[in-house]
């Protein structure tokens, strides 16, 4: 199964994390919101392929509507953190 991603390009099970995934960079964390956006997996699903939490499923969603894949960086966390 694949979905279509609102940029053309199409995101497949294949595509996601490797389910022992410890190192979480940007992208990997991108792909896995987007897949869940998409309707390629549920939200429950993820937490418990990944061991998340839904609430740091949400930060992931969070900051990546609000500033794009840069915002999952681990370095610009106090960059975009409100007060």
């Amino acid at each position: 199964m694949s979905v279509k991603l609102p940029d053309g390009s199409h995101l497949t099970r294949s595509d996601l994390p490797p389910k022992n995934t410890c190192r979480w960079v940007a992208r990997r964390k991108a792909t896995v919101v987007l897949a869940v956006h998409a309707g390629l997996v549920t939200l429950e699903e993820v937490c418990r392929m990944y061991d998340l939490t839904e609430e740091e499923f949400t930060s992931w969603e969070a900051a990546l509507l609000k500033h794009g894949r840069s915002g999952l960086r681990i370095t610009h966390l106090k960059k975009y953190r409100q007060l």
